[in-house]
């Protein structure tokens, strides 16, 4: 097979690059906003996902509004929410971010929290909003802005004694497991004060309206920031199981261990029986309202618990408005264009594997193929892992698959569209048959890097990282496969 050219790569690259910026750019959550919200006066209108018709809430009929904003799109979000909305008497807030605007509305605390882990800011955000919601009454109408990022920017231990350097290390030996984000979740909602819907119930008489830009699948909404607000399905026999099948339970700190092992480790707020709770012991609770509220029925982001029966929840932005964005840009650059999305979740070797695979079956019969895929998939990483993310492992285990190829025209992109992957500032990377050679001209293992999870320092030195700065969202990630003749 004659060698590709040089030009040829080039072309690949900017293709895949602009399909992935520009579905980017297509979700706009001050356009998504309006196509799902609008405000009339003092109305706010909401048109019904079954159809039967607009769904009003008139500001005007209470006293005051709250607004919690938690995850890496809160800025933007309250941001397009107070620009929409006239109402300001009685409004107070919470936004919890790792991108905090310039400039602060004197109506709101802001709190600069971790991401992937924790800060002391994250507990201060969480603290705050408990004390904020407290005032919560039956004149009250609360928005919660909730985006992706939301588990490690706004946490609090259940159990107080728990520190911050404890919870810290419980997280990131989640993040380092290689489980699925919706059980890492099922661990961290058991483990919160504010998750697994504690702050529904922090607020039982308060009109709730949430509105959501979630990195999760949409069928498990609930695992969104790990479902603040949401009816929480898990159980404590599945955190059970779940520490056994990953091993958890010997390498968690001490204290988050003990915590895991109570016999009287309480149920989330959901489709569970009720169990006694822990939450009396902490002092910035509303202990009248939590004891007196029933666990009920709840087996999705509705249930017959008082503190969830009237709440709203609307989807602003998802990943399919991403993979819309990325196919019509696909079939506009004159690619045939797939979708794939069932690798959603898997361990990036078995993804990377079957995606290739995939691509090649198509590609025989469409020449200028694109195949898109959103997701996320996991990873396990060892005792002392470099630089690198899940988007960097993917695109180097394919670029290491890739140099069987070297006369292909085929270029793989994997990056998140949060704009950062694991522990560094990189999007992700793009790569083609002749990724692994240029590493090793420049005196890279790759086969090193990727047993080391050090990729990003590698594609950082041949310049086939995607640098996009933070994103002001969260749906995911994108990987797309792109081929010419």
């Amino acid at each position: 097979m004659t060698p590709v050219r040089v030009y040829d790569l080039n072309q690949l690259h900017a293709s895949a690059t602009q399909i992935f910026t520009g579905a980017l750019e297509s979700c706009n959550i001050s356009a998504a906003f309006d196509r799902r919200i609008r405000f009339e006066g003092s109305r706010m209108i909401r048109l019904v996902p079954d159809g039967s018709g607009p769904e009003v809430i008139d500001l005007d009929h209470y006293k005051r509004i709250f607004v919690i904003a938690i995850g890496k799109a809160a800025t933007p979000m309250l941001e397009v929410l107070l620009n929409r909305m006239e109402r300001r008497r009685g409004l107070r807030g919470i936004c919890c971010s790792n991108n905090l605007p310039q400039e602060h509305n004197w109506r709101f605390r802001y709190f600069e929290s971790g991401h992937p882990l924790p800060n002391q800011e994250s507990f201060a955000a969480a603290r705050a909003t408990l004390h904020l919601l407290k005032k919560a009454r039956k004149d009250t109408l609360v928005f919660f802005l909730i985006s992706g990022g939301g588990s490690a920017m706004f946490d609090l231990p259940l159990d107080p004694t728990i520190t911050l350097e404890d919870t810290i290390a419980f997280h990131q030996l989640l993040l380092a497991s290689g489980a699925p984000i919706n059980e890492i979740n099922t661990l961290r909602k058991h483990f919160s004060a504010v998750k697994g819907g504690r702050l529904a119930i922090a607020a039982p008489d308060a009109q709730k309206v949430s509105l959501l830009v979630p990195d999760v699948p949409l069928r498990t909404l609930d695992a969104l920031s790990s479902g603040p607000t949401s009816p929480d399905h898990t159980t404590v026999s599945e955190v059970r199981d779940l520490l056994d099948r990953y091993q958890l339970a010997p390498k968690l700190p001490e204290s988050v261990r003990l915590f895991f092992e109570r016999e009287d480790l309480p149920e989330s707020p959901g489709n569970k029986a009720r169990k006694p709770s822990l939450l009396p012991r902490l002092p910035w609770t509303d202990v009248q309202h939590i004891r007196r509220t029933p666990i009920t029925s709840a087996a999705s982001l509705t249930g017959e618990d008082p503190a969830f029966r009237d709440s709203v929840y609307e989807v602003l932005l998802s990943t399919n408005d991403l993979v819309e964005g990325a196919r019509s840009l696909a079939r506009a650059a004159g690619f045939y264009a797939v979708v794939d999305n069932s690798c959603d979740d898997w361990d990036y070797n078995a993804a990377a594997h079957y995606l290739l695979e995939r691509f090649h079956s198509l590609h025989a019969a469409h020449p200028r193929l694109c195949l898109i895929s959103v997701g996320e998939v996991t990873v396990e990483l060892g005792s002392n892992p470099g630089a690198g993310g899940r988007n960097q492992q993917f695109a180097l285990l394919c670029a290491l698959e890739l140099e069987r190829h070297p006369g292909e025209r085929i270029a793989v992109l994997s990056a998140g569209t949060d704009g950062i992957d694991g522990n560094t500032q990189t999007a992700g990377a793009i790569v083609d048959p002749t990724t692994t050679a240029r590493a090793r001209a420049f005196g890279f293992d790759p086969e090193k890097s990727l047993r080391e999870f050090d990729a990003c320092t590698l594609f950082t030195a041949i310049g086939d990282n995607i640098v996009t700065g933070p994103t002001g969202h969260n749906l995911r990630d994108l990987r797309l496969l792109v081929a010419e003749g």
